[in-house]
C-alpha cells in the first residue's frame, strides 16, 4: 500500500464517517546536493498545489528502490542511469512497482584530477593509475598505495567504480576511499590549496567544474561487451563476477514514483512526468549547498519562487 493516510472515524452508534485526513506523500532524499534540492522542490510543490501532506525521508538511492517497492517511499527525485539500470530492470520492468519519468537530465561520470596534478605527475589516462610509480604520487600515508575517492558508500556508482578499478587493475595500486561527498570535496579543496596531487571520481552536473580547474582522465569509449554489473543483492561474489573495462556510457537521471500513484493520484503523476530541470540548474544547486552552505529547503524555496511559470506548466 502507498504511504497514504486515510482515516475513517466512526462517531458513536450512528457510524457517521468524519472527513478523511489529507494524504501523505513521502519523497526520498538521497545524499547528494542536486537530489536534496530536487526532493525539496517536489515536496514543496506537492504541498502547495495538491491536497496532500508531504514528508521527506533521507535514504540511500539503492535502498530507496526497496522502500518504494514496500510502500514506504513514493517518489525518488534522481534515478541515475546506467548506475541503477539493474534496479530499473527489477522494479520497473519486472515487478512493475516503480515508474520513471520520460524526461531525463544528461550527465557524465568520469575519473578526474586537477590540471596542476596532471602537469606535475604526467597523469593522463585511467590506465596510468595501475602503474606503481604513478600511484606513488597519491600515497599520503606511506603504505605504498595511492588514495582516491570513489564516492559515498551508499551510491550505486561507488560499487561500479570498484568494478572499474578491478577491471583496469588499479585496485592493487590505489586505495579506494568511500566517504560522504562533503568530506571528499573538503579534501579536494585542501589538496588544491597545498599542491597535493589528487585523483577522484567525478560527475557532472557539479559545481566543482566551475570552482576548480578540473580535467578528466582518458579511457576507451564505452563498450557494452566489457560491461557486466552484478547486483550485490544477487550474488555475494558480485565484484569478482562483474566487469567494467571502459568508460561510462552517457548518463542521465530521472524522477521516479511508485506505480500505485497512477490510480490514487494521477494528477500528481502527470506533474512528476513533466518535471524538466536542466543540467545547469543541478550544478547551481550543488554550488549552493557545498560552496554557499545553504540549506536544501531554502535553495528549493528560492527556486520555486523564481520558477512559478514553469511550475504552472507542469501542474496544469
Amino acid at each position: 500500500m502507498l504511504t497514504v493516510v486515510r482515516a475513517l472515524m466512526i462517531a458513536g452508534a450512528t457510524a457517521v464517517a468524519a472527513p478523511a485526513m489529507a494524504s501523505t506523500i513521502v519523497v526520498g532524499v538521497p545524499n547528494w546536493p542536486s537530489a536534496e534540492v530536487t526532493a525539496n522542490i517536489i515536496a514543496q510543490i506537492l504541498g502547495s498545489r495538491y491536497d496532500v501532506d508531504t514528508r521527506l525521508r533521507p535514504i540511500g538511492s539503492v535502498e530507496m528502490f526497496d522502500a518504494i517497492d514496500r510502500g514506504e517511499v513514493d517518489v525518488h527525485p534522481e534515478v541515475w542511469l546506467p548506475n541503477l539500470q539493474t534496479f530499473v530492470d527489477e522494479y520497473v520492468d519486472k515487478r512493475g512497482t516503480i515508474e520513471l519519468s520520460p524526461i531525463g537530465v544528461r550527465a557524465e561520470q568520469k575519473l578526474c584530477t586537477t590540471r596542476e596534478t596532471a602537469e606535475a605527475t604526467g597523469l593522463k589516462a585511467v590506465s596510468d593509475l595501475a602503474k606503481p610509480e604513478m600511484a606513488a604520487n597519491f600515497d599520503t600515508d606511506g603504505d605504498g598505495r595511492g588514495e582516491m575517492w570513489i564516492g559515498d558508500r551508499t551510491w550505486s556508482s561507488t560499487r561500479i567504480e570498484r568494478v572499474r578499478a578491478k577491471s583496469y587493475g588499479y585496485d592493487e595500486s590505489m586505495l579506494l576511499l568511500t566517504m560522504p561527498e562533503d568530506m571528499a570535496m573538503a579534501g579536494l579543496d585542501a589538496a588544491i590549496a597545498t599542491g597535493q596531487p589528487t585523483v577522484f571520481y567525478c560527475y557532472s552536473p557539479h559545481y566543482m567544474f566551475a570552482l576548480h580547474d578540473i580535467v578528466t582522465l582518458e579511457e576507451p569509449e564505452h563498450d557494452p561487451s566489457n560491461w557486466s554489473i552484478v547486483r550485490t543483492e544477487e550474488d555475494p561474489a558480485w565484484l569478482a563476477k562483474s566487469e567494467a573495462a571502459s568508460a561510462w556510457e552517457p548518463s542521465h537521471f530521472h524522477v521516479a514514483h511508485a506505480a500505485e500513484l497512477d490510480s490514487s493520484f494521477p494528477d500528481i503523476v502527470a506533474f512528476l512526468n513533466k518535471i524538466a530541470l536542466t543540467a545547469d540548474e543541478a550544478a547551481q544547486m550543488s554550488y549552493a549547498i557545498h560552496v554557499e552552505r545553504r540549506d536544501p529547503a531554502d535553495v528549493a524555496s528560492a527556486w520555486v519562487d523564481d520558477n512559478q511559470a514553469r511550475i504552472e506548466e507542469w501542474t496544469k
